[in-house]
C-alpha cells in the first residue's frame, strides 16, 4: 500500500479500529509462535505495521520487534505510540523490503496480504521472507476468505458513525478484486466537518494459492486457522491465518 492510500486517514485510524481487539489477537499471535517455532523467539517482524498496535503489545511480551509499512503517515503515528520501547521502524514496502539481517518470526496482520494486487507481488514477499527467516523461522499472517469477499465485504455498502466520525464504505467486487470506497466527515473544534475520500482495492488469495506460493520460496505451510482459533476454517469462516516455516536444510 503506498502512501496516498493512508494520508490523512493514519491519523483517524486508531479510532476507526478499536474494535478489533489488539491485545486477544496479540495473545493469538504469541500463542501460534509458540505452538510451531519450537524455541524461544527474539526477533520479530511485522510487514505492514500500520500504526504500530500489535508492534507495541508483542514488544510488551518480550520480543524485539521491527515495522515495515509503505505509509510515512501510518508510521509517524507509529512512532509517537512507541517512544521508549525497542522497536525499530523501517519505511519501505512489504514486497520489496530489506533488513540488515535475518529475523526469527514474521507477521502481516489484518488481511495486509489482501491489500498486495498482483500474484507475481505477493511471490516476491514470500521470496524476502524466506530470504530473511532463521532457518526454522516462521511467517504469520491472515486473509480475508471467500465466504467474506462474496457475501459480506462485496457489492455492499455500509454506513458508521462513532467518535465524532461519519463515514460510509463502499464496495465492488469482481473477477477476485474488491474496490472499495471510502468516504468520511470528521467533526470539528467549531462543529463543521470536513471530508476525506479514500480508495482501496484487495484480492481475494485461496488457500491453495497460498500454498503454492509458500512451497515455491522454500516455505512450508504448518497450520491453517479459522481466525482467533486452532481449529480448521469452515465454509462461513470470514479470515483464515496461515503458518509457514522456513525450511530447515541442515
Amino acid at each position: 500500500m503506498n502512501d496516498s492510500s493512508y494520508g490523512e486517514f493514519a491519523f483517524i485510524y486508531d479510532r476507526l479500529t478499536d474494535d478489533v481487539e489488539y491485545e486477544k489477537r496479540s495473545e493469538y499471535v504469541y500463542e501460534l509462535i509458540n505452538r510451531h517455532f519450537g524455541k524461544k523467539a527474539e526477533l520479530l517482524c511485522d510487514l505492514g505495521c500500520g500504526t504500530g498496535t500489535m508492534c507495541n503489545l508483542l514488544s510488551g511480551k518480550g520480543f524485539d520487534v521491527i515495522g515495515i509499512d509503505s505509509s510515512e503517515s501510518m508510521l509517524a503515528v507509529a512512532a509517537e505510540k512507541s517512544v521508549g520501547k525497542n522497536i525499530l521502524y523501517l519505511n519501505q514496502d512489504m514486497c520489496g523490503f530489506e533488513l540488515y539481517g535475518t529475523v526469527d518470526v514474521f507477521i502481516s496482520m489484518l488481511d495486509s496480504v489482501n491489500y498486495i494486487p498482483e500474484t507475481d507481488s505477493l511471490n516476491r514477499l514470500f521470496a524476502l521472507v524466506n530470504n530473511y527467516l532463521n532457518p526454522g523461522g516462521i511467517f504469520i499472517f491472515d486473509v480475508n476468505s471467500r465466504f467474506k469477499f462474496e457475501n459480506i465485504l462485496g457489492n455492499n455498502t455500509y454506513a458508521y458513525e462513532s467518535d465524532g466520525i461519519f463515514y460510509t464504505w463502499e464496495n465492488f467486487y469482481e473477477d477476485e478484486i474488491l474496490d472499495i470506497y471510502l468516504n468520511f466527515f470528521t467533526e470539528n473544534k467549531d462543529g463543521s466537518y470536513s471530508r476525506m475520500t479514500e480508495h482501496h482495492m484487495q484480492r481475494y488469495y485461496s488457500v491453495d494459492t497460498l500454498k503454492k506460493l509458500s512451497s515455491d520460496n522454500g516455505l512450508t505451510v504448518e497450520g491453517i486457522y479459522n481466525d482467533l482459533s486452532f481449529s480448521y476454517p469452515d465454509e462461513e469462516s470470514e479470515r483464515i491465518f496461515v503458518v509457514v516455516k522456513k525450511r530447515d536444510l541442515t
